[in-house]
């Protein structure tokens, strides 16, 4: 059964920091339009230029009510220890806006380039499972003692305490049946993704979010969720759209969306239907989410993949009809 949560609308902030005020004045605005959280994903490579918990740092002394999060940490680029405190510093200087996304990491291109070993998916994994619980663990109020096979911590306080109890929000994204389920017994939030197995994005990555595909990676979320003790209600959903383009009419969203699908050679009707994409009216977006909330439960959503959209304005119709709601 899905239990429907409040829309809550995410972005990504410019990823020029300079001049700073007129990085300050969009975030600024992102606030003013109603969207609840800035989102900075953390790579090395590509077009992300911006180390996250820098950068949101900034953005929540640049903003009041704003939400600040990591979309998501690349697990193998930080010890779980030096994750903990900086989450714990940020959520301090925020005031309890700081939610903590976390991934296994998946961009090969970002291992090669730093000399980091990218050893195959399960072991990836392990270390997130284990970095989960240290983190965690360190928002207790005891000292805590690990010992897993890759990371051990001895005796160690966590600090700052942290303004949100008993810790920030927690989100995981992922694609694969292990981590989503992993994500379904630990995450307060939930980022449904693409299998990235193949270490880049592609093709293969729109196929794999099909309406058919991603309802069933909802349920290995919700059936975690359900095994480990925890309501449903407890796990809010969330999907980071890879294509959105709001349009003046109908038919030029079907211009768009047929010229799309022939970059990557799907058809047209099955790029519309994919719960990652929002092509259309904005009334029609409006409806298109509300009916997706309702049949795979997605409240949480950033209406970009990981980078600033390019016209942010025409977005404020479909964040003030929905946000909240």
């Amino acid at each position: 059964m899905i239990v429907p949560h409040r829309f809550e609308f995410a972005v990504t902030p410019p990823t020029q920091l300079a001049p700073v005020g007129e990085w300050v004045d969009v975030l600024q605005r992102i606030e003013d339009m109603g969207f609840a959280t800035v989102v900075v994903a953390d790579h090395f490579t590509g077009e992300w230029v911006v180390e996250p918990m820098i950068a949101l740092t900034a953005a929540a002394m640049a903003t009041t009510s704003l939400r600040v999060q990591t979309g998501v940490l690349g697990n193998d680029y930080r010890h779980p220890v030096q994750v903990h405190r900086m989450a714990a510093a940020l959520d301090a200087v925020s005031g309890g806006r700081f939610t903590l996304g976390l991934g296994a990491g998946w961009l090969a291109s970002d291992y090669e380039a730093a000399g980091l070993p990218y050893d195959p998916p399960g072991i990836r994994v392990d270390r997130l499972v284990e970095s989960i619980a240290v983190i965690k663990a360190l928002f207790g109020p005891e000292p805590v003692d690990f010992e897993g096979k890759h990371y051990q911590v001895r005796g160690l306080q966590g600090s700052p305490a942290p303004v949100q109890r008993p810790h920030p929000p927690l989100f995981v994204g992922g694609g694969s049946p292990r981590v989503l389920r992993l994500a379904g017994r630990e995450a307060d939030i939930v980022g449904i993704n693409a299998s990235l197995r193949a270490g880049e994005l592609g093709a293969h990555a729109v196929t794999d979010l099909r309406p058919e595909r991603v309802a069933e990676k909802v349920g290995w979320v919700l059936d975690a969720a359900t095994a480990a003790g925890r309501r449903r209600e407890d796990v809010a959903l969330e999907m980071n759209h890879w294509l959105v383009r709001v349009t003046a009419t109908e038919s030029e969203a079907d211009e768009y969306l047929a010229r799309i699908a022939a970059r990557y050679e799907v058809e047209p009707a099955a790029l519309a239907e994919s719960p990652s994409v929002l092509v259309g009216t904005a009334s029609r977006c409006i409806d298109v989410l509300q009916e997706r909330r309702e049949s795979l439960g997605f409240s949480h959503l950033q209406l970009d993949a990981g980078f600033p959209p390019k016209d942010l304005e025409s977005l404020a119709t479909i964040v003030a009809a929905l946000a909240g709601t």
